[in-house]
């Protein structure tokens, strides 16, 4: 099978995004895709993190096109059809995609924006991006990426989606190539994928991984002391608000926008009673999870209604009982508080 890392510039990324109302679409147009479709398809349809995605399943009826659940650092290949799994964001990189556990986008994991946004820095023009019927407003932005690296995007017509908000937020904020019913998409496709495209202009600026340097950066200033009279990278202990920083002589104040004042002893000894308080509510909500992941379970075995669900749900709880003890051992581990040291004249 093909790879996808070849310097023949040719689209040959379609990535699909949908939510509520989906399954129905996105069906037809992976069943009308040719059996030697010369493309790389990615899905991400949201789920709840605790199901098992029958999805591959589903798609893999309609078609003859091999469809799996993605799998960390396997091969980007052309022909083949990968579905983010649940709990897991799909991200492709130069030749081959990975699965994160990262924070959660638009209040969900697997989430449509870090696979668009990803195939657009790693392909660039290569890529299509589609999204299909879903609620609120995820993909929106990963068809902004996707439009500013010169590739092509496509929605689902709103007035035919079970649900239009995806498509209409997309169509409100991106620049949409193709408005089209689902039964149309796949031959939108045939036509577009295996063309040559034109390397141009590149309109991205602040990508993903722009940001996160500048972040890093700040953090590296705030370590190095040199954000005198600057918003912090701290956060305030009794309101959250930002902190500013004050700095007289050799003397150091911070302050938020509120009022709250502390000096830096204080602030470190309060940011040392705020993580072991988080900790403790970590090893709280980890036992509870544990245990109501081990209630279903027995519930569902003695039901004999699902064991296989019943089996997840234990190893789950197993994984969380673990982590518990994990954070218990660092808990115990914290230390105490830093003696203050008088500033030398």
């Amino acid at each position: 099978m093909a790879s996808v890392t070849d310097h023949d510039i040719r689209r040959d990324i379609v990535v699909i995004g949908a939510s509520a109302g989906g399954i129905p679409p996105l069906l037809t147009i992976i069943e009308q895709l040719p059996p030697d479709f010369p493309a790389a398809v990615l899905i991400v349809v949201h789920m709840p993190a605790m199901s098992r995605s029958r999805l591959p399943e589903l798609l893999q009826r309609v078609t003859d096109l091999p469809v799996g659940l993605a799998e960390h650092h396997q091969p980007l290949d052309m022909g083949r059809i990968y579905v983010a799994p649940p709990d897991r964001h799909l991200i492709v990189r130069e030749g081959y995609v990975e699965l994160s556990h990262g924070p959660r986008e638009n209040h969900t994991r697997p989430a449509v924006d870090p696979l668009f946004r990803s195939a657009a820095r790693a392909y660039r023009e290569r890529v299509i991006g589609i999204v299909l019927s879903g609620t609120l407003y995820d993909g929106s932005g990963g068809l902004m990426a996707i439009n500013a690296y010169g590739g092509l995007a496509i929605v689902q017509d709103p007035a035919e989606a079970l649900m239009a908000g995806m498509p209409e937020s997309a169509m409100l904020h991106a620049n949409i190539d193709h408005v089209l019913p689902a039964a149309t998409i796949a031959g939108k496709l045939t036509e577009l994928v295996g063309n040559r495209v034109t390397t141009g202009s590149i309109t991205m600026r602040d990508d993903e991984a722009v940001i996160e340097q500048k972040i890093e950066a700040d953090f590296q200033h705030q370590t190095e002391d040199v954000r005198a009279d600057q918003s912090t990278m701290f956060t305030c202990p009794d309101c959250g608000g930002v902190l500013w920083q004050e700095a007289t002589g050799p003397a150091l104040h911070f302050r938020c926008h509120v009022g709250h004042a502390f000096a830096p002893e204080a602030l470190l000894g309060l940011k040392t009673e705020d993580m072991e308080a988080a900790l403790w509510t970590c090893v709280r909500m980890l036992k509870e999870k544990a245990t109501l992941s081990r209630q279903m379970a027995t519930r569902y075995r003695n039901a004999a209604a699902n064991g296989q669900y019943s089996s997840r749900l234990t190893e789950q709880a197993e994984r969380d009982e673990h982590y518990v003890e994990v954070l218990k051992t660092l808990l115990e581990q914290i230390p105490g508080p830093v003696d203050s040291v008088a500033v030398a004249d």
